[in-house]
């Protein structure tokens, strides 16, 4: 079993394509999903996905609520999330677990940096 499986939840087709073809160039395995609950079925299906990298606004279920949820389903689970929004205030549970964040534009090469690091991957 792969120690270095991804899921990236994203709304946005273009980043969600972007961002999963960049993670797998670099030797991730990535699952993708358009939506919080979407997202949320596929961490239930999938026990070797051990990184969530999601945007905070998307539609059925919103990056805050996904990363509780997930959270609350694996602990050992890591979460990275991303917004385009400077002013949004991240909710307590995301300081209190360092959750980090993404601040939309960013460049790929830090996604993929991240996501290593998370992962304890080289």
């Amino acid at each position: 079993m792969t120690t270095n499986t991804v899921l990236i939840a994203e709304d946005e087709a273009m980043l969600r394509f972007v961002a999963v073809e960049t993670l797998r160039d670099e030797g991730f395995e990535v699952f993708e999903a358009g939506d919080g609950a979407d997202a949320l079925a596929i961490l239930r299906d999938h026990p070797e996905i051990r990184l969530l990298i999601s945007d905070i606004k998307m539609p059925r279920l919103g990056g805050y609520e996904l990363a509780e949820a997930a959270l609350s389903l694996r602990p050992a689970l890591k979460v990275v999330l991303m917004t385009g929004y400077t002013q949004d205030p991240s909710p307590a549970f995301v300081q209190k677990c360092g959750i980090p964040m993404l601040h939309k534009p960013f460049e790929l090469a830090r996604l993929t940096t991240l996501a290593s690091e998370m992962l304890g991957a080289n």
